[in-house]
């Protein structure tokens, strides 16, 4: 009885290891083909993209600070805009064509900060400086007093109305955070080394957006419809001063502004 034991058992060991074998091989062979892109993550990426629009939207409106950086076309002209913007208003720079000028946004209140050149565009207008002179050497003259002073912008002003919204959180990110068409998913992505999924309209042609994977679903990269450019964000929640300028730094154009 007992060799007939001893076999029995040996049969049974043998039938075990081989059944471990091939699941432990099974299990490896899978593993990669089985890997969640969502592991790990905050989960939108599982959502439907309109789900998705509508959460990132959601956590962007719900923070208060952010900076943009990239370029919008409207009207035909396209800007570059390096802006921290918060409920208050936002600073940074705006690029038109080869000119560069600081924008200032405090509630209601919007102030532009230029060098000569850009100031010396608005010639032919008397009342520029505090309303010295006429053309020629009196408008370089001008310019010169404008330069790097933060000039209040006109509420009624053409410039006023077409700088503010760069300076607006809730009227950009409303803007710029829809996309157009039908909505669908476009795979996972990276941006600035996290994990995002992207959305798109139209399969792209109505633009895409890249929410991020970690923490909030915020958006990380936004394309626009239409080649209409191209901006990234961050330091969501990061807060930065914002204040008037001092009256010593402050000037009135007294006019209306540099169409350029």
């Amino acid at each position: 009885m007992t060799p007939i034991s001893q076999g029995r058992s040996r049969t049974a060991a043998l039938a075990r290891a081989v059944c471990v074998l091939l699941v432990t091989g099974m299990t490896l062979t899978g593993c990669s083909e089985e890997v969640d892109p969502n592991e790990g993550t905050n989960g939108v990426g599982r959502l439907t993209a309109a789900e998705i629009q509508k959460r990132t939207l959601a956590a962007a409106t719900s923070v208060e600070t952010v900076r943009l950086h990239g370029s919008v076309v409207t009207s035909g002209s396209t800007y570059k805009l390096d802006m921290r913007l918060k409920p208050e208003g936002g600073i940074g720079s705006v690029t038109a064509g080869e000119q560069t000028f600081r924008l200032l946004k405090v509630d209601d209140e919007l102030f532009l900060k230029a060098d000569a050149e850009f100031w010396a565009n608005g010639k032919g207008d008397k009342n520029a400086a505090e309303g010295e002179g006429e053309g020629g050497a009196s408008d370089t003259a001008a310019a010169g007093k404008l330069a790097e002073k933060y000039v209040k912008v006109p509420a009624g002003d053409p410039s006023y109305k077409k700088f503010i919204g760069f300076a607006d959180k809730d009227v950009l990110l409303g803007a710029l955070l829809t996309l157009h068409g039908k909505l669908a998913t476009d795979g996972h992505h990276e941006q600035g080394g996290v994990r995002c999924i992207r959305i798109a309209g139209d399969q792209g042609s109505g633009g895409t957006l890249d929410v991020s994977l970690e923490g909030k679903p915020y958006p990380l990269r936004l394309v626009r419809a239409g080649e209409a450019g191209t901006l990234t964000f961050s330091a969501w929640g990061s807060d930065f001063a914002l204040e008037k300028p001092a009256q010593s730094e402050t000037l009135d154009y007294g006019g209306q502004l540099p169409a350029s």
